[in-house]
């Protein structure tokens, strides 16, 4: 029996956000788009190798939008060194053929802090040299950030290649690895025990139909908002000693959607932060992913799936504790990284009290039902599971660039897909479990499971 969709995604009223323009936009007014094609890429190789061949496929007049954590404009798109196919050379080259390139990449704190300030600086000027906009973006509460990783292709006249990319993966370092965990060879400096070139798990998702224009729509909410990008004078001061503009041209006017390309539906939710003054889109602040997970929590009754960076939240951890004491029958799979990504006695312990804490309240509330495990690849290094998944009853899955944590769900700029196939089960859902499930216990099949 096919479950109504309303029973798992959130209604506009559920959203709470009556500024976004996510909802509004539908012509039926859901809060969701029908009718769309869609394709998990696990590991960066994986991404990279699809997103470099749709920008070059990019004419004059096309769009590429996106939004990003970290950008690195040396990171390499494929394994050739020399082949022109670095982020920043493969962004500049659409730019220069007269592609419009608009960037907004999070302006973040000091590098002596292993955050990524001047990467994203050179990244935007590259971008900007070029003929393309990609703004550095401070506009978040005080020791957040803006933490989506999004791509947006249109094409004027060719609908049918207008694509988006949501998920976990940066355009940096340390991200393009494949099945073998063999590590990305331009690595970032990551804790000892992941070793020189750091083996890295993560997922985007690739969607085509009408859900495209739902991303376009959320990243121009954040590219027209006229609020300065950094409030802190030092920043300004220092721009303007650059010379770089505080401003953002508009971009062409938003095409029609693409037409529906496949059975599934797609409700994007996100996280932005309260904060003074608030965002045009979102002046009460959004929490639609932890609205969403509220939800579906409450449905499970079979199997949660998940794969978390950040499995150390208090709050979440209650709320898939009171899912596991309703439903006897439910069962709870969680990948993690075995290792927090970085050594020192200021981030290690508080990573690992935090994540035993959260143990513990889930092992309480569900015993044996609850099973929780680390990768590791054949040369016994662990795996960094970076990814952000979540699968529900093999019916409800979401693919995004937020954790099972307070910050994803109330502090930082986030988002998520939330698929669903008008099925139940879902086969995406299950064909992903199954995949991953086959990849991390080296199975040959998991059709059968």
């Amino acid at each position: 029996m096919t479950a109504p969709l309303a029973a798992w995604f959130l209604s506009t009223e559920e959203r709470d956000n009556p500024d976004t323009l996510i909802d509004r936009r539908h012509a039926n007014a859901s809060s969701w788009s029908d009718g769309n094609d869609l394709r998990t890429l696990v590991h960066g190789v994986a991404y990279f190798e699809e997103l470099l061949a749709c920008i070059r496929a990019t004419r004059a007049g096309d769009v590429v939008m996106f939004t990003d954590w970290r950008g690195d404009p040396d990171e390499r798109m494929d394994e050739q060194a020399g082949s022109g196919a670095q982020v920043g050379q493969v962004l500049a080259a659409a730019a220069g053929r007269g592609v419009f390139v608009r960037g907004l990449v999070w302006r973040s704190h000091l590098d002596k802090l292993r955050f990524s300030a001047r990467e994203n600086r050179h990244l935007g000027e590259e971008i900007d040299a070029a003929g393309g906009e990609c703004r550095l973006d401070m506009r978040v509460r005080p020791l957040g950030s803006h933490h989506q990783k999004l791509v947006v292709l249109r094409h004027p006249g060719r609908p049918e290649e207008d694509v988006a990319f949501v998920g976990g993966i940066d355009l940096c370092h340390s991200r393009r690895d494949d099945a073998r965990h063999g590590g990305d060879p331009q690595a970032q400096p990551m804790a000892h025990a992941y070793g020189l070139r750091p083996p890295w798990h993560d997922i985007q998702l690739a969607i085509k139909g009408p859900a495209v224009g739902d991303v376009e729509a959320s990243f121009r909410e954040r590219w027209d908002d006229p609020t300065p990008l950094s409030r802190n004078p030092l920043r300004v001061i220092k721009d303007r000693v650059r010379g770089d503009s505080p401003t953002r041209p508009a971009l062409p006017p938003q095409l029609a959607d693409p037409a529906p390309a496949g059975p599934h539906a797609v409700q994007l939710l996100r996280t932005y932060a309260v904060r003074r003054p608030g965002y045009p889109f979102a002046r009460r602040g959004e929490r639609s992913i932890a609205r969403g997970y509220a939800k579906v929590l409450g449905l499970a009754t079979a199997l949660i799936y998940l794969e978390d960076q950040y499995l150390w939240s208090v709050e979440a951890a209650e709320l898939v504790a009171k899912a596991l004491t309703r439903a006897p029958d439910l069962l709870l799979i969680a990948v993690i990284p075995r290792r927090p990504d970085q050594d020192g006695p200021v981030s290690t312990p508080p990573n690992l009290v935090s994540r035993e804490r959260v143990l513990r309240i889930l092992y309480e509330a569900g015993g044996d039902r609850v099973s929780v495990y680390g990768l590791e690849n054949h040369a016994s290094t662990p795996v960094y599971v970076h990814a952000k998944v979540c699968s529900i009853d093999d019916t409800w899955l979401s693919v995004g660039s937020d954790n099972l944590n307070r910050r994803s769900w109330t502090h930082d700029s986030e988002i998520t897909c939330a698929v669903l196939s008008g099925t139940d089960p879902s086969p995406l859902a299950r064909e992903l479990r199954l995949q991953l499930a086959q990849e991390h216990l080296d199975l040959p099949d998991m059709e059968s499971a």
